[in-house]
């Protein structure tokens, strides 16, 4: 029985992640995005009312699933599609999750992860198996009953093919099936359960054909029936429980085995094989539905974070989207925010606007704490999202699908590094190059800005200019001046050629009075970084000599 939830033809095994999926997870911020996706934020008249204890599954699936991209716009749209249906009916999966969540708990109290290893200890093995079945029939009966009331909300082919699967493959008569075999063997269990304020015992009602041999032996045994009767329970050394037994001994078609010892052992036997033989029966329902329970808790897992996530973006009022895909040269968005950065500070942070068409290289440079490296970040989380299906902080986004994504930003020196920080950044753009590809999308923040300015400029040119012409694309935050210039020169050049460099230039916007409005405009790039605006913030206007002070 598959799930199908997040693929609509496998299962979550083994997935493919970015290559550098730390990297990307470090430079981008994805953990806050994890943790917030483990916290519901529930509402009350439009406000926020409280947000729930963090659940440490569905952030440890959110770091899983995010850092997997899905390769095509088809699976994109098929797992957009089913958040569409979760958002639009938020309790239906949370009450899937719920219920998956439920059976795997008491699954692990049964030994889940130890499994079960031989048959030494048949009668163990067979009350596990009864237990199990019983646990599986109950959860599968639950589970199709949530479907089967939401079935008329799905517009996705994933919610609306797990409903159909599972009416199929667990239908009322093998329901009816599983259901009446684990009552028949109920007594084995040997569980009192409370019943109107009494409490009752399962009591087996076994029939069966035969005779008995030298020494009391059984023998020609055909059995005709197995089942159980719930009576009253009675302390089997009370008077009363010995009368009943003995009452019942009389009977012409039956007998108390507790009147004879042998007998009574071979009975005892009989239960045994019995039972053993009953559930050897379950173990393809076991095996066909183990997989099944597991795979759903963590595919519904998926789709309770996207349904948080939605919820801390309206927290702060962001708008959000599900994205579109198009060439691997555009990329364009309205009103596009650095969500990590909202949910971090609890603010509506500035959103850009920008249609980058046809493209390959984005040079950005521009004033000091203009909101480049936010602008960045903002298109990465953005990428990401949209490669795990995801709907994204902005009015609109619409980019090409790069299965290898990769970042590069600046870090600071820590105990961590074993060499400069110089090298400790070729080493990781190294690794870069050796596994870049035409699908591939590289984020660059201040690279190279740990040495000289010329030297920087000099490795920056050399390094994005070959990427550049491999076919990969790059949109690089840089303070690398010299750099900055001479590929706005040669992409000047080209373009009076009547040809498309295929590189723009970005800008950090910045008023004349030095007031930054943390948008990014098509420019000219910069020739400063104004870090006399910065001067002036810290220190204040620099006073003017006056020779009439001088001593």
């Amino acid at each position: 029985m598959n799930v199908y939830l997040l693929y609509n033809d496998r299962e979550w095994v083994n997935i493919k992640k970015y290559f550098d999926s730390k990297s990307v997870v470090q430079d981008l911020g994805l953990k806050t995005l994890y943790t917030n996706a483990g916290k519901d934020v529930i509402f009350e008249n439009g406000s926020v009312k409280k947000i729930l204890e963090q659940d440490p599954y569905i952030v440890d699936t959110m770091s899983k699933i995010m850092v997997a991209p899905l390769v095509s716009r088809e699976e994109i749209i098929y797992r957009q599609d089913v958040i569409k249906d979760c958002l639009q009916n938020e309790d239906f999966i949370k009450q899937l999750y719920s219920e998956a969540g439920r059976v795997i708990s008491e699954w692990d109290k049964l030994g889940r992860k130890s499994g079960y290893t031989g048959r030494q200890d048949l009668a163990a093995w067979a009350e596990k198996q009864i237990h199990l079945t019983d646990l599986f029939a109950g959860g599968l009966k639950e589970i199709k009953r949530i479907l089967k009331e939401n079935t008329k909300f799905f517009e996705s082919e994933g919610l609306k093919s797990l409903a159909e699967r599972i009416s199929v493959e667990f239908d009322d008569e093998y329901e009816k099936n599983i259901e009446k075999l684990i009552s028949d063997v109920s007594f084995y269990t040997k569980e009192s359960e409370d019943k109107d304020g009494n409490v009752y015992i399962h009591m087996p009602k076994i029939a069966f054909k035969g005779k008995l041999g030298p020494g009391l032996k059984l023998e020609n045994i055909v059995l005709e029936n197995v089942d159980s009767e719930s009576i009253r329970y009675r302390n089997p050394k009370s008077t009363i429980a010995k009368i009943v037994e003995f009452k019942n001994s009389l009977t012409p078609n039956s007998f108390s085995s507790k009147m004879t010892p042998v007998i009574e052992k071979q009975v005892e036997e009989l239960e045994q094989n019995i039972v053993n033989y009953s559930m050897s029966f379950t173990r393809a329902f076991i095996e066909k539905f183990s997989g099944f329970f597991e795979q759903l808790l963590l595919q519904t897992a998926f789709y309770r974070g996207a349904v948080n996530l939605r919820h801390h973006m309206k927290r702060t009022d962001i708008r959000y989207s599900f994205p579109s895909v198009c060439d691997n040269k555009n990329l364009s968005f309205i009103e596009l925010k650095e969500f990590v950065m909202c949910m971090e500070q609890r603010v509506n942070a500035v959103g850009n606007t920008c249609s980058i068409l046809n493209k390959q290289l984005v040079i950005i440079t521009g004033a000091n704490q203009g909101g480049k490296s936010t602008f960045l970040r903002s298109v990465g989380i953005a990428q990401v999202m949209m490669q795990a299906g995801l709907p994204v902080a902005a009015e609109s986004f619409s980019s090409g699908i790069f299965p290898s994504l990769f970042t590069h930003f600046t870090r600071r020196e820590d105990s961590a590094m074993n060499s400069g920080r110089l090298d400790e950044e070729l080493g990781r753009m190294n690794s870069i190059i050796d596994n870049v590809d035409d699908k591939s999308l590289v984020l660059l923040n201040e690279s190279f800005a740990t040495t000289t300015e010329v030297d920087g400029s000099i490795i920056a040119y050399d390094i994005i200019k070959a990427l550049n012409e491999a076919g990969v694309k790059i949109i690089t935050v840089t303070h690398l001046l010299s750099f900055a210039k001479k590929m706005y020169s040669e992409s000047e050049e080209v373009n009076k050629k009547g040809e498309d460099s295929g590189i723009t230039f970005f800008c950090a916007e910045r008023k004349p009075d030095g007031e930054r409005t943390f948008k990014m405009i098509q420019s000219v790039p910069e020739l400063t970084s104004f870090g006399l605006d910065l001067y002036k913030q810290v220190i204040g206007a620099p006073k003017l000599y006056d020779e009439s002070e001088a001593g």
